[in-house]
């Protein structure tokens, strides 16, 4: 087994509430759009909640994926059709090819809709798709029998870290030479009435904007008063970097996963330590394994979900991280503040798949120089901070940073209080 091997993102497929595609949904991220709007189902339901960020199926969707049989397992096919979308086909698949695609939740629809049907008819009519529509793995399966990927097989369930934890679990396999190619994402789908019900009563989602959907998620902002649910999937198609020399295909190359770091809060079942502690664990360990440092880090695309507690705590994580450097410098070792944005002001949470497109982000931020605000961020209030060291973009910015953005980190946290960091950094042809 050959370990140690480098480990680059060569291609990104997605369906989000921005758009059908990748390509699109970043665009849409660029321009600043809004995804969302108050659903029927929410507000017939008598929640006080009534407003997300679904990700509709196009109606011309080829076959692969209005044949599955839940919504997550939709976007999970969606995603890789996107992601492989230009690809020669027949040069995917085998033993050497591999998926880590995971969910937070899957479909609770799916419950409800199978319970209503045995309540009010017989279990007889209980679909034998059923459980295969619910299971946290089921989006790997469907994905890997497609593309014929015989190689690892896995999908986490961490929360709103699952994203993340897939590309990092991906990103193992690869290094220590057990895959080539890895499938690595998450995809979610709980735009429904039960769980929005459920995280409303943990006073998580936002209700404050009810009657203006466009204003509701708006991360480090003064009036945020919870996230906005979202849908869809992302996945990152991730390759052993001389394979990809050997097949002549630099060019594709969009990142360089460079290192990770993850760890538990130990603290409460759905709240972060209020110091940050593991946050600030978890970026401290992605950097020393990428054997970089904070002065070099140009951009973190912050986790960030536009809870008025959560939001605090993640800068004062940073905060720490950047007290540790022992001096004033900033990014590139000038004076410049580290860049901080959360995309999740324009799609929403989407939960077990919020990691993998936000990585998904921060990989074109490394690709493109471009970095972009925070949507619905026009009064920062996120307690003390060295506005020196961190420059929390706001919204209709985007920053073209001087000598691009060279390392950058994508933090994703989860309740049960998962702390899941990756950082990527500049491929340039020839590296």
């Amino acid at each position: 087994m050959i370990r140690n091997r480098r480990v680059v993102v060569t291609s990104i497929g997605a369906i989000t509430p921005l758009g059908a595609t990748f390509a699109s949904s970043w665009e849409a991220l660029l321009s600043f759009s809004s995804p969302f709007c108050t659903v029927e189902a929410l507000s017939s339901s008598s929640l006080p909640c009534t407003v997300a960020a679904p990700a509709p199926i196009p109606q011309s969707a080829p076959s692969n994926v209005t044949g599955q049989k839940s919504r997550f397992l939709q976007f999970a096919v969606s995603a890789a059709n996107d992601a492989f979308s230009g690809r020669d086909l027949s040069e995917i698949g085998g033993d050497e090819h591999g998926i880590s695609l995971g969910s937070g939740i899957g479909s609770i629809s799916e419950v409800t809709a199978a319970h209503d049907t045995m309540t009010t008819r017989s279990h007889r009519r209980i679909s034998p798709h059923f459980v295969p529509s619910i299971l946290a793995n089921s989006a790997a399966g469907v994905v890997s029998k497609e593309f014929g990927l015989r190689g690892p097989n896995t999908a986490c369930s961490t929360a709103c870290a699952t994203g993340a934890h897939s590309i990092i679990d991906a990103y193992r396999f690869i290094r220590d030479g057990e895959a080539t190619l890895m499938v690595a994402g998450g995809s979610e789908a709980s735009i429904d009435p039960l769980s929005i019900a459920g995280f409303t009563r943990l006073r998580a989602l936002a209700t404050k904007y009810n009657d203006d959907p466009g204003m509701s998620s708006r991360p480090f902002d003064k009036e945020r008063d919870g996230f906005v649910m979202g849908e869809g999937a992302c996945v990152l198609v991730l390759e052993d970097l001389d394979v990809v020399k050997e097949r002549g295909g630099e060019g594709e190359i969009l990142a360089e996963v460079l290192g990770y770091g993850v760890n538990g809060d130990a603290y409460h079942a759905t709240a972060p330590d209020p110091e940050g502690g593991g946050a600030f664990r978890a970026m401290s360990r992605a950097l020393a394994s990428a054997g970089r440092k904070i002065e070099e880090v140009d951009y973190i695309n912050a986790h960030a979900t536009s809870t008025p507690m959560g939001d605090e705590i993640e800068i004062k994580a940073v905060q720490r991280m950047i007290g540790e450097r022992g001096g004033g410098e900033g990014r590139g070792g000038g004076d410049k503040g580290v860049l901080v944005s959360s995309t999740k002001g324009a799609t929403g949470h989407l939960l077990g798949a919020a990691g993998a497109l936000e990585a998904a982000f921060t990989v074109m931020s490394v690709k493109t120089g471009q970095v972009v605000g925070t949507k619905n961020l026009h009064e920062i209030d996120v307690g003390d901070y060295d506005e020196r060291a961190i420059e929390i973009l706001r919204d209709g910015e985007v920053r073209e940073v001087e000598g691009g953005v060279n390392l950058a980190l994508n933090n994703s946290f989860g309740f049960g209080g998962v702390n899941s960091v990756i950082a990527f950094g500049a491929y340039e042809v020839g590296d």
